[in-house]
């Protein structure tokens, strides 16, 4: 999908960039398929904050996407590509043989009236979903499941794709967009393709009023408080961060710190670090 710029006609609009919608189907969204978002405002149970710089926003409206494509064997055609504001890909409407309606991850190239369909003798076409066991080697995949059944977990944001590398005995080695490869069971899902919207990365939002549609409320910087609000705070000018670290507001090391419990379970699975992918770069 191209990105477009705008006429300078306002301050919003001299470095505004957004994406051209022209390729989407311009209607309501499916009304079996959407669900009334509840929005919190980054506060939890007991009406505290948790979660910083959240709030307002226009009102959404979550679209059912079936990330597990569990309807096998059963072809589906593509009867429209829309625009999900909960997501950064988009959407695509499947209409099943059966009189089924359901939503998934738009892969790019996608058309609308192609036919899709999931399954372990599903042909190995863009927006059909199988095994991994079923899929060749150096094949681009998205919406890959960590297990069987569960649903697609990895990979479902704009323009990444994951790549299956090796298949050595109940797992597969899966090189994920971060670059680290990562053990998958061959009896997992994945769909083909890579994630539509890859020009997402290029848009501009032009002015602060467009992240506040979008629920998002003003950042401050540490450095620009008092010392008794962050601990970057205080000083005279601008002052250094007189730390060993950067700190939280709440005094934690954070910026590069490694946060991953060295014992945590799933560690085993990965074969090699995204860290260590970086160092060879």
């Amino acid at each position: 999908m191209p990105v477009k710029s705008h006429k300078p006609t306002s301050a919003g609009t001299r470095v505004y960039v957004s994406l051209d919608y022209s390729g989407l189907d311009d209607k309501e969204p499916e009304r079996g398929l959407v669900v009334t978002k509840n929005r919190s405002a980054g506060r939890n149970n007991q009406g505290r904050v948790t979660v910083r710089h959240r709030g307002g926003g226009s009102r959404k409206k979550v679209r059912l996407v079936d990330f597990r494509r569990d309807k096998d064997g059963v072809p589906a055609k593509v009867a429209a590509l829309e625009y999900d504001p909960n997501r950064s890909a988009f959407i695509a409407l499947l209409h099943y043989a059966d009189g089924e309606k359901r939503y998934i991850l738009a892969p790019e190239g996608l058309q609308k009236g192609q036919t899709v369909i999931s399954g372990p003798d599903a042909p190995v076409r863009v927006g059909n979903a199988l095994p991994i066991e079923r899929i060749p080697l150096g094949t681009e995949v998205h919406n890959v499941e960590l297990q069987p059944g569960k649903g697609g977990q990895l990979v479902r944001s704009a323009g990444a794709s994951a790549q299956i590398i090796a298949k050595q005995g109940r797992y597969a080695h899966v090189r994920l967009p971060s670059g680290e490869v990562r053990l998958v069971s061959v009896k997992c899902k994945a769909t083909i393709g890579t994630v539509s919207n890859a020009d997402h990365k290029n848009i501009a939002l032009g002015k602060a009023g467009r992240k506040r549609w979008r629920g998002w409320r003003p950042t401050v910087r540490g450095s620009a408080m008092g010392s008794h609000d962050h601990p970057h705070g205080g000083g005279e000018g601008k002052a250094p961060i007189g730390h060993d670290a950067p700190r939280s507001p709440w005094g934690w090391k954070t910026l590069g710190v490694k946060t991953r419990k060295k014992r945590k379970p799933s560690s085993r699975f990965i074969v090699r670090s995204r860290h260590e992918s970086k160092k060879r770069r």
